[in-house]
């Protein structure tokens, strides 16, 4: 049995998260033991990793360092190549840098910023609250069995815009595009939360938890 990883560190909507990853596994009959923990031993030996994020990028980057979890995460992902997925600011934290309230150095695994949204039609709100579809770049295993279109759940302010654009997996629309997903070898983000994303979100989970890359 696999163990997942799903990282606590006062920034995230852990409850649901594990609630989803728990439902997409067991849909698929995948065997996954689904951990919520701080604990850097259990971060390091994971066979998957899984990091959300509500909130500032400023104050979750706070939140990440000061849980003395991030050595081994790193060590998991780039040390071993597990599969990694940040869900919202657990997403835009992958980024080199965040303009949110200043600038705040990301983790650079995906160079880019995390810029404020900016939608050109003056009647669209900020944040963006609710469902949106997406738009697919390119195939991937990680969107096996979601439809190019699919809608997600968003409730973001902010967005990452990768350096890369072959590193964006998928893109959404609010009063102009911006980056949905992204993608680098064994580390994947997704600025919509997947657990709120009813059998479009929870195939995405269960996609996560078969991903061999």
């Amino acid at each position: 049995m696999q163990t997942v990883a799903l990282i606590d560190y006062g920034s995230g909507n852990l409850r649901s998260a594990e609630k989803a990853l728990r439902e997409a596994a067991r849909r698929r009959g995948i065997a996954a033991d689904i951990v919520v923990t701080a604990d850097p031993g259990r971060v390091a030996a994971a066979d998957r990793v899984v990091l959300p994020g509500v909130g500032a990028f400023a104050s979750c980057r706070a939140g990440l360092d000061a849980s003395q979890v991030y050595e081994a995460m790193n060590a998991a992902v780039h040390g071993r190549g597990v599969p990694f997925l940040g869900i919202c600011v657990g997403h835009q934290l992958l980024a080199t840098r965040g303009l949110e309230f200043g600038v705040t150095p990301g983790l650079d695994w995906i160079a880019g910023e995390v810029r404020k949204l900016a939608p050109s039609d003056p009647n669209l709100t900020i944040p963006h609250m609710g469902w949106n579809a997406i738009k697919l770049t390119r195939d991937h295993p990680l969107f096996v069995g979601v439809e190019d279109g699919a809608h997600m759940y968003y409730a973001n302010s902010f967005a990452l815009t990768p350096t890369d654009p072959a590193d964006v997996l998928a893109t959404t629309d609010h009063g102009g595009p911006f980056t949905a997903a992204v993608v680098r070898d064994n580390v994947a983000g997704v600025q919509f939360h997947p657990e709120k994303s009813q059998a479009a979100g929870l195939s995405l989970l269960a996609n996560f938890l078969e991903w061999r890359p």
